[in-house]
């Protein structure tokens, strides 16, 4: 390895881990992507215009809603274990299975269900039946907003908290500081401005599982008879290494979700010059970010019917 790769910030995301108990080998992080791609899809060119865009593999969600609406995708993961996982399910229709932020999530419904009568599966689904914004804003107030919650989420993700301690120290210190009260914020937000009943990310999160009156997701385009998806291009690679190699102008949109969280500002730097080399003048990148906003504000992370971004900005090049 030469001593200018050395030197290159890094980012934790290419050791395949979330938790610093896990072993040192890439594993499965996202068994669902937690982010609504009718964002990408509002600030992207028109849908059937053949646009270039390049997004994070990832699960494969959004590379497959992109690639749907006729853009052509190109999808990168430096974990070779969820490149793997979202060629499966792109390019051979696997079912969705649970990775690690699944797992922690299913660990955390478990025990607010079993602690908290409020919190327990027939009762969530009641409340996630509601498609009237005022009576689930009511609901989430006087029922399973209390005091159970707000110390089940104090014990979970405050700074001395489970989640904060288990995670890996490059990841801990993106988590807000006060997680328990900002998490708490973002639900009560979404859930004044979203419908939940046909809100697909809100089942998962509170329930783990799809709407009970919905066909099983497709998990991405239609195929064809080779059982290949043409319009998504998976490669193993670092999205900033990808960019800074890409022709000049090349992608008209770009969209990259967690890429920044983790790594310094140095990596962020060379990010954003990456992206401005690779994205053609006038055309569009989307980053999100789980850190509470700065001073340029959320940008439009309450349009995200996923209910958990700090930060959705899209920014016009």
């Amino acid at each position: 390895m030469s001593a200018t790769a050395t030197a290159r910030p890094a980012t934790p995301w290419a050791e395949g881990r979330l938790l610093a108990v896990q072993p040192r080998c890439p594993r499965i992080l996202f068994g669902r992507m937690y982010e609504d791609p009718a964002v990408e899809l509002a600030a992207f060119p028109a849908p059937g215009a053949g646009a270039r865009v390049l997004c994070i593999a990832s699960a494969g969600d959004t590379a497959a809603t992109l690639a749907a609406a006729g853009h052509q995708v190109t999808a990168v993961d430096l974990n070779p274990a969820q490149l793997d996982y979202a060629r499966a399910r792109l390019h051979y229709g696997a079912p969705a299975v649970a990775g690690a932020a699944e797992r922690l999530l299913s660990a955390g419904r478990a025990t607010a269900g079993a602690l908290l009568p409020a919190w327990r599966t027939s009762e969530l689904e009641r409340f996630l039946r509601l498609d009237d914004l005022a009576a689930q804003g009511e609901h989430w107030r006087r029922t399973l907003d209390g005091p159970g919650l707000r110390l089940l989420l104090t014990a979970a993700l405050r700074p001395a908290g489970a989640l904060a301690v288990g995670l890996r120290p490059a990841f801990r210190c993106v988590v807000p500081h006060r997680f328990d009260a900002v998490l708490r914020a973002r639900l009560a937000r979404g859930f004044a401005r979203h419908a939940n009943a046909p809100n697909p990310w809100a089942w998962r999160l509170l329930l783990g599982r799809e709407q009970p009156w919905t066909d099983p997701p497709s998990p991405g385009p239609e195929v064809d008879t080779a059982g290949t998806v043409p319009f998504v291009r998976l490669l193993l690679a670092d999205v900033v290494e990808h960019l800074e190699r890409s022709p000049a102008g090349h992608y008209d949109a770009v969209t990259l979700s967690n890429v920044l969280d983790g790594p310094g500002p140095a990596f962020a730097r060379r990010l954003r010059a990456a992206v401005r080399h690779a994205v053609r003048p006038g055309g569009v990148a989307v980053l999100r970010s789980i850190r509470e906003p700065g001073p340029s504000g959320p940008g439009v992370a309450a349009e995200d019917r996923s209910l958990l971004w700090g930060v959705v900005r899209v920014v016009r090049l």
